[in-house]
């Protein structure tokens, strides 16, 4: 009798302290976002006072352009003060699926833009302990301001599923590109890798280290340019990549010999015959993981230019330069690299290519910016100037250059939640999604402020 008394009062300790974490995680979050709103707010009205200087614009142009952003500062209070949710969008097609749940083209009913909507099931980001990761991808998307990653707008929950409302780039992502095209021609890989480096390094720049750059993360704008996206993995995580599935190598593995003795076309054919499979797994691909991630035991930002290196091989190869039948077999060739990357015979590359693939992941940004095989590119400006391959866009909601994929789900036609999972066991960890919510300032529309044309319908 006196143990149970015992157990149900220890339960009801750690249900307690539980609440308590809740209530003080609450309202530390309630007190840190007043104070970080109004030191946002203060430093967009100095920012705005420093351009009007730098301008040297008259008194009554900076006059007009207060007032103007006083108006957009209060269009902006309303919006934080709304309630987003699925019911303020139109879902319009799924333009990309994966292990946690899916990404679909929307449109805001009030303005008509349109966004690509990452839809996560909580049930599932619980379950795989991916709710660090999930947070440190929201966190990364609201500080990088930058146009080298993909624009978040919004990010609103309800009881079963999380949403980041982000920027919708037409051109689809890399590794669509590269499934369509068997090779890319060095002009065409020295414009993508050389945006890319420029990409990692605007994130290493602000402290984060990707660690996931692959192809499907690198999105494509409407006119060609590269835009990093996918932040899940990024650190400032307590747990690595999934890495240990790789490493599981005591069960008998099916023999490599047969891809061993492929030629690189035929290689080619079975790597992107594979690949869409491997995009969508829980555990995903280990082709472009640098070794130091698999160890485990400390990395730095090289892991990233590793995974360029990767990435530059395929796009000139037509394949990875690791790439197997098994997972377990591509980890082994990661970890003995120096015996297994060669470079086919059949598919002469320049040595300056070669040069470049082999010092990525052991280099830093200015070495490899200034590697002879980037000689004539214009950093400076190379988002200016025409992609490699021009993107083919007819309409704001042009999809064609995403793959088609069956309806889910995972939104019912009410805006309801299809799920198997319990309603009790999320309600009980719903907090740790708290403070979730985040709305852009100039993310009023996909194009700042609201159109005059659209204000009067809007209100």
């Amino acid at each position: 009798m006196a143990m149970t008394g015992q157990s149900s009062c220890s339960s009801m300790s750690n249900h307690t302290k539980e609440r308590v974490t809740m209530a003080k995680v609450t309202l530390e979050n309630f007190y840190s976002n007043l104070i970080a709103q109004h030191e946002e707010r203060e430093m967009r009205q100095k920012k705005l006072e420093k351009v009007m200087d730098q301008e040297g614009l008259a008194d009554e142009e900076k006059s007009r352009r207060r007032t103007e952003h006083a108006r957009k500062e209060t269009d902006f209070l309303r919006l934080k003060r709304t309630r987003l949710g699925l019911e303020d969008f139109d879902s319009l097609k799924v333009i990309g699926r994966g292990a946690f749940g899916e990404v679909r083209l929307v449109q805001k009913k009030d303005t008509g833009h349109v966004y690509a909507m990452k839809i996560l099931r909580k049930a599932d980001m619980l379950e795989k302990e991916q709710v660090g990761h999930i947070r440190a991808e929201r966190d990364i998307l609201v500080e990088a301001d930058s146009l080298w990653v993909v624009k978040m707008f919004y990010s609103f929950q309800d009881k079963m599923n999380l949403y980041l409302i982000m920027e919708f780039l037409p051109g689809g992502d890399m590794m669509t590109l590269l499934m369509k095209k068997d090779t890319l021609t060095e002009e065409a890989t020295q414009f993508y890798i050389a945006e890319t480096v420029l990409a990692i390094d605007s994130i290493h720049q602000l402290g984060f280290i990707h660690r996931d750059i692959k192809p499907d993360n690198l999105l494509l704008d409407s006119k060609g340019h590269v835009k990093l996206s996918d932040f899940g993995l990024c650190t400032g995580l307590k747990r690595a990549h999934r890495t240990d599935f790789y490493k599981n190598l005591n069960h008998s593995l099916p023999s490599d010999l047969t891809f061993q003795n492929m030629n690189s076309k035929r290689k080619a054919e079975t790597w992107k015959r594979n690949r869409r499979q491997l995009a969508f797994s829980t555990v995903g691909t280990p082709d472009y993981i640098a070794p130091e991630v698999f160890m485990q035991n400390g990395y730095n930002k090289l892991c990233d230019w590793w995974s360029l290196g990767v990435i530059m091989y395929e796009m000139l190869i037509g394949y990875p330069p690791f790439c197997s039948e098994t997972p377990q077999e591509t980890y082994r060739k990661v970890m003995n690299w120096r015996e297994t990357l060669t470079f086919p015979p059949e598919v002469p590359i320049s040595e300056k290519a070669k040069d470049l693939i082999l010092r990525t992941g052991a280099a830093g940004v200015e070495e490899i910016k200034s590697n002879p095989f980037f000689e004539g590119v214009d950093y400076d400006h190379i988002r200016e100037r025409p992609a490699a391959i021009p993107i083919e866009i007819k309409s704001i909601d042009d999809t064609s250059n995403f793959d088609e994929f069956p309806d889910s789900d995972i939104l019912t036609p009410t805006g309801m939640i299809v799920s198997n999972h319990s309603d009790a066991g999320l309600k009980n960890k719903d907090w740790v999604f708290i403070n979730y919510t985040y709305k852009r300032f100039e993310g009023l529309t996909a194009r700042g402020a609201i159109p005059s044309y659209m204000k009067s319908t809007k209100r």
